[in-house]
């Protein structure tokens, strides 16, 4: 596993210093790694930090209350089940969401780069891009990259925004996150945030966000072949779907 040394750390406030953002982790059976993933959140980044346990049979949840974070509960298998239930825990107040994942593979100090975007009003929704960061050998299988590069080149065809990533690392304000009416409960969540915000007319910039190997547990997607396949189709179909509704 790589490691966060000697990566740039600095993060940055909201302009009146008060942290007015929440972090939202979805999180299945990750009790490996999701106390090292907490506790590697910089203090005062977020007024709330949820934690949305997608049905762990190990002991995530326990965990995650013991380290601070707001623990809730979605019993239905999907990625994008386990977001629409965090958001309901969203208290009055916050301005932005970042999304990231349980596994450790992301940086949590850079979430002030995606935040930066929308505090000074340059954006509406930002994507952390690991193509044009820095991707740790092996922490994208060829497979993602694959599966990537022809999602956005879809997107690219049909709505006409080059994105270069569809990474789960993101932030977004509420006031915009709302107009997107967000439906999708499985693993089309990333790509329909991003199709539907270019339908709202959001500003949509993409930063910089290294990325590594997971520091534990396994991996639901891409360490299972079959998962991997479901998965990609089910993000091909939700590119494809929304473009022909459009």
């Amino acid at each position: 596993m790589g490691s966060w040394i000697g990566l740039e750390t600095n993060y940055s406030m909201a302009p009146d210093g008060q942290s007015t953002a929440a972090l939202i982790i979805p999180a299945l059976n990750e009790a490996e790694i999701i106390g090292a993933t907490l506790r590697a959140i910089p203090p005062d980044l977020f007024a709330r930090i949820i934690v949305a346990d997608n049905g762990s049979t190990d002991k995530t949840a326990e965990i995650a209350r013991r380290e601070g974070a707001l623990t809730v509960t979605e019993p239905e298998r999907g990625y994008g089940a386990a977001c629409l239930r965090a958001l309901t825990a969203v208290p009055e107040g916050i301005t932005a969401v970042v999304f990231m994942q349980a596994d450790g593979s992301e940086n949590p100090a850079e979430a002030a780069r995606l935040l930066a975007s929308i505090y000074d009003g340059r954006a509406d929704l930002v994507i952390g891009s690991r193509t044009i960061g820095g991707a740790e050998a092996g922490a994208l299988t060829l497979a993602q990259r694959f599966g990537n590069l022809l999602a956005t080149t879809l997107i690219r065809w049909i709505y006409g925004h080059a994105f270069t990533d569809l990474g789960p690392f993101r932030a977004i304000r509420t006031d915009a996150l709302r107009r997107l009416r967000m439906a999708d409960r499985g693993y089309g969540w990333t790509v329909e945030m991003q199709i539907r915000a270019l339908q709202e007319g959001l500003r949509v910039v993409e930063v910089p966000v290294n990325y590594r190997r997971r520091g534990g547990g396994v991996n639901k997607i891409s360490g299972n072949l079959v998962s991997s396949l479901r998965a990609g189709a089910t993000i091909i179909w939700t590119v494809l779907r929304l473009g022909w509704r459009a």
